[in-house]
């Protein structure tokens, strides 16, 4: 059996371990969170090298792909220090690939829906997730993008992919150099709530990106959104109901009970397929397309 395993900085109350049939082979995959503990992870990490096929980058990004250009996060970067032989990825490659078939299947489902009520999405941030950037932007929906609100702590919406790349540019090469801590909850603070900014997820129809950012700082009333996200549990499910999220869209399959992160799907593709190596984008869309993944659709309410 192959096994892919995320090792993340995110709360161990999220751990998940399943078995999955795909392309005829089962695969055991596997999610282990350090509650923020950086050391902790790189430690397991150094464990299982050359134990397991491959493995995910969970809760953090190894660096950020702005369209072509890779910013690297060095403080990340050293959390993966000890890993010589197994593929290691973050979920850009599913990102790209994956992410960018949401505003598609949006209009497949939903198009009545959100036309009635406005082609409107808010991107919790648009930098690290290019393909639900390009997604929504070349699906013809007006954007904003709070890269500036949740990464940075700055009411500065943007609106625009031009705006994006002009911002990685200024800034990540200073932002790659901090603690990621300062960046993105990990740990406990990934079940915080401190919602922020409510006027625009009130414009938005469609909520799309990180699903701890989304949690983290989604006002109590979303009646009637259509959130568009992955890595949900449960009880993520039962918060986006309870705050009267009408239709929730994962980019990532569900499996017995939850969708898994992108770098834990992108491991378990590079575990089935034998390769020993990160994939190619081109090589994920054919494994994607022999799979058949595609966004799963739930109506809450």
């Amino acid at each position: 059996m192959k096994r892919a395993v995320s090792i993340s900085l995110g709360s161990s109350k999220r751990n998940k371990a399943v078995v999955v049939k795909l392309l005829g082979e089962e695969v055991s995959i596997e999610r282990i969170g350090t509650d923020g503990d950086m050391e902790a992870a790189a430690l397991k990490y150094k464990e299982l090298d050359g134990k397991v096929d491959a493995f995910g980058v969970g809760g953090a990004d190894l660096g950020l792909l702005v369209d072509t250009k890779w910013y690297p996060l060095y403080s990340v970067n050293k959390m993966v220090r000890f890993v010589k032989q197994t593929p290691i990825v973050d979920g850009t490659g599913l990102k790209i690939t994956l992410e960018k078939k949401a505003a598609g299947f949006l209009d497949q489902h939903l198009k009545g829906y959100i036309e009635a009520r406005g082609r409107r999405a808010f991107i919790m941030t648009g930098a690290d997730r290019w393909g639900l950037t390009r997604s929504f932007l070349d699906a013809g929906y007006e954007c904003t993008f709070g890269d500036f609100m949740f990464s940075l702590g700055l009411n500065i919406p943007l609106h625009t992919d031009r705006q994006l790349k002009s911002l990685a540019a200024l800034v990540m090469p200073i932002a790659g150099r901090l603690p990621f801590e300062w960046v993105y909850p990990t740990g406990e603070k990934q079940e915080e709530r401190k919602p922020k900014y409510p006027k625009w997820f009130q414009w938005a129809t469609v909520v799309a990106g990180d699903c701890h950012y989304i949690k983290r700082y989604m006002p109590d009333d979303m009646q009637g959104k259509v959130v568009v996200t992955n890595t949900t549990t449960e009880a993520d499910i039962e918060l986006f109901r309870k705050c009267g999220v009408k239709y929730l869209v994962t980019t990532t399959p569900v499996l017995e009970g939850r969708s898994f992160g992108t770098n834990m799907m992108e491991s378990a593709l590079i575990a089935v397929s034998g390769k020993g190596r990160v994939l190619t984008h081109a090589e994920y869309e054919e494994l994607l397309a022999k799979l058949g993944f595609e966004p799963t659709l739930q109506e809450l309410n």
